[in-house]
């Protein structure tokens, strides 16, 4: 008992609204990777209280061929590694209904699980995050940048992710000119590679 009461001093809100409801539609995270072990160690740090809440279920970090510390990050995590996969086995391998394809460096702020929980209560589109404050771009920048479409993660359906996965190599493939909803939840963009 006296640890809820330490938790719920810090100000969460436990549980959260509709979980008994997301308890079936947990998201499974999937990360692609290719030689980013701080990234990634930087974005699984972020879905540590969403997987003690029960917002996560998994974590599957889909590499492509690392050579730096990305398993050890992701064993010690806790996470199914697939060395040299592709995302269409990353999605294979999933268990829940719902997917948040993330890439590595880019954090979820507090709050975002309650926002995703609320989507997938009552909708079939898939959805993207809204940028944090500081990763907003100016109008200019936003119109000549060259956008990576996983640059604010991408909430899907399994099913639709699977069918999309068929003809994308990678992640952001698989993202590129999907139409989606905008969540209110905030992302904190990965860094440029």
């Amino acid at each position: 008992m006296e640890q809820s009461k330490n938790f719920l001093a810090h100000g969460a809100n436990w549980p959260l609204p509709g979980l008994c409801d997301m308890r079936v539609s947990m998201l499974s995270v999937v990360i692609e990777t290719l030689n980013d072990e701080d990234p990634l160690a930087r974005t699984l740090s972020s879905l540590v209280g969403p997987a003690v809440e029960g917002a996560v279920r998994e974590v599957i970090v889909c590499d492509r061929g690392s050579t730096d510390g990305s398993e050890k990050v992701a064993d010690i995590a806790g996470c199914t590694f697939l060395a040299q996969s592709t995302i269409a086995q990353a999605i294979d391998q999933a268990k829940s209904d719902w997917l948040l394809i993330i890439e590595p460096g880019a954090r979820p702020l507090d709050g975002w699980a309650e926002h995703v929980a609320q989507h997938i209560a009552g909708q079939t589109m898939a959805a993207r995050f809204s940028r944090s404050a500081e990763d907003r771009l100016a109008f200019l920048a936003r119109v000549f940048s060259s956008k990576r479409a996983l640059s604010e993660g991408l909430v899907i359906t399994r099913k639709q992710a699977a069918g999309l996965a068929r003809k994308a190599e990678t992640a952001d493939n698989l993202a590129r000119g999907l139409a989606t909803k905008r969540l209110a939840a905030r992302l904190a963009v990965a860094p440029p590679r």
